[in-house]
């Protein structure tokens, strides 16, 4: 069964940095793109960043968080993280990680870690 547990997200002041944890189980994490998803009230989930399966790890960020969002992976952890730093009200928001580069992989979604960016 494919399973995603996201942490690490909680209430920061703008400018201020979290770092976000997803742990992976259920497939062989190596073999799959990873990306980072994230939905704000009232509006639909977006992708932030992504990351691929290969040895060049080639990685994708939304326009609005380029420079200030960073994607990684540990394949021996099966683990993906999203170091975000200088974060802005805008970025308020639950975050999700799941399979695939640009587009989802799997439906199975996990319960996201919220992210709060308010002083």
């Amino acid at each position: 069964q494919v399973q995603f547990v996201e942490s690490g997200g909680g209430l920061v002041q703008p400018g201020g940095s979290l770092r976000l944890s997803c742990a992976a189980s259920g497939f062989f994490f190596g073999d799959y793109a990873m990306s980072w998803y994230r939905q704000a009230p009232g509006k639909e989930r977006e992708l932030v960043a992504g990351i691929s399966s290969s040895r060049l790890l080639t990685k994708f960020y939304a326009d609005s968080v380029k420079g200030r969002f960073t994607i990684s992976r540990d394949n021996v952890k099966n683990t993906v993280y999203l170091q975000m730093n200088s974060l802005k009200p805008e970025d308020t928001a639950v975050y999700y990680c799941m399979t695939g580069f640009k587009a989802p992989l799997h439906n199975d979604w996990g319960q996201g870690t919220q992210v709060t960016v308010s002083s």
